[in-house]
């Protein structure tokens, strides 16, 4: 359906992801604040292993209780992009570049001559993810080379282990950013897509709908003459309907478990020029599927009286099957030659195109069209049972 100029899919799997927004990148998020709680815990650990040997311990110590507060004080910033903003991320950048100067002051030049790792030490790549995620793998460069530059001018200066780790920070965060950025983009082009969907079966559905009712009554207000009273009727009958369309309050026969008996929506067709042949026992189908196929039922009788003349006689077959519900409509007109429903599509008569075939496939079924000229033409419509074999 449509509301204030947006489409909106109805249900299914098409809905959950448009609503879902940003599903695919969201467990990439939780990843994140997994890493980074982690993270803190290496750091703790490698520290209290270590601790002895720093020049001033204590001002590690600090240092890791105020890691600790900030890391457990964002975690919920850290579920997604909207709540990690940029001042969350440029906070956590000051205490990933903080805790590396900080370690190249309170450690022994030996430790960091021989590579030892800095207070924060792998928590800092949590850092870049996040960036990544907000914004790119631009944002993860910046932050990779804000951090690479730290680890050279406040702890060890150029070394291999530095060069090592900063092209791995940097190689990392460029490809998560990059990853997202193509998930943003997939879901958009997915978005627009079942917008557009959602777009063209909500007109379908209500071209079918008008085809069925205003554009019939148009169709005997332009073939009769006079009958005035009768052509009222039709009229009223029809305002009635398209009020009813537009407010949604269209409402099928159900009984009390959702489900309808198709035999009675297809026997009320019948009249002393259509025969209908049903089983004895009651046809239940969802509601929807019994209305809509009555509805097909209809369409493929109006074609018969327009394009066979009134005087046509039909029949009407309902087989109730364990695998299938099958709807067979028969008549003795003239049929028609091959290419004249593709034809009849191109000059904008629906009739067979969406009344019928459409609305069998909307729900999951099938509508096939026999003629040969001069022998009449048979519809089959066939809607097949959840778990049956078709």
């Amino acid at each position: 359906m449509e509301e204030h100029g947006q489409v909106v899919p109805r249900s299914g799997p098409a809905a959950a992801v448009v609503a879902g927004g940003m599903s695919v990148e969201l467990p990439l998020w939780r990843a994140m604040g997994y890493f980074r709680v982690l993270a803190l815990g290496y750091a703790v650990l490698r520290f209290f292993t270590a601790h002895r040997e720093f020049l001033h311990p204590v001002s590690g110590w600090i240092y890791l209780g105020a890691l600790t507060l900030w890391t457990l004080a964002s975690t919920r910033a850290f579920a997604g992009p909207k709540r990690c903003t940029w001042t969350v991320l440029g906070t956590d950048l000051l205490f990933a570049v903080f805790g590396i100067v900080l370690s190249g002051f309170i450690d022994t030049p030996a430790r960091i001559h021989a590579g030892a790792p800095t207070l924060p030490t792998i928590w800092a790549a949590g850092t870049v993810l996040g960036f990544a995620g907000k914004g790119g793998w631009r944002p993860a460069a910046f932050a990779g080379a804000v951090i690479g530059a730290a680890n050279i001018l406040g702890h060890g200066g150029i070394s291999p282990d530095n060069l090592h780790n900063i092209v791995l920070l940097l190689v990392a965060g460029c490809a998560i950013g990059y990853v997202i950025e193509l998930a943003r983009a997939s879901e958009a082009v997915l978005t627009r897509a079942l917008q557009v969907e959602a777009a063209t079966r909500e007109r379908e559905r209500l071209s079918r709908d008008i085809h069925d009712g205003v554009l019939q009554v148009l169709a005997l207000v332009h073939r009769q003459q006079g009958d005035a009273a009768e052509l009222g009727r039709l009229a009223g009958e029809q305002e009635r309907a398209l009020r009813a369309l537009m407010t949604g309050t269209q409402q099928p026969e159900t009984l009390g478990d959702g489900e309808a008996d198709l035999r009675p929506l297809i026997s009320r067709h019948a009249d002393e020029r259509i025969t209908v042949a049903a089983p004895a026992t009651p046809v239940l189908l969802p509601a929807q599927v019994a209305t809509e196929l009555s509805a097909a039922v209809a369409a493929a009788l109006d074609n018969v009286r327009v394009h066979a003349g009134e005087h046509t006689r039909a029949w009407i077959l309902l087989e109730d099957e364990p695998q299938a519900v099958t709807v067979s409509v028969r008549d003795d007109g003239p049929g028609f030659p091959a290419g004249r429903l593709a034809q009849a599509q191109q000059d904008g008569r629906l009739g067979v195109a969406q009344s019928i075939r459409g609305r069998m496939l909307d729900l999951g079924g099938s509508a096939e069209l026999y003629s040969v000229p001069g022998e009449g033409v048979e519809v089959e419509l066939r809607w097949p049972r959840r778990g049956g074999d078709d």
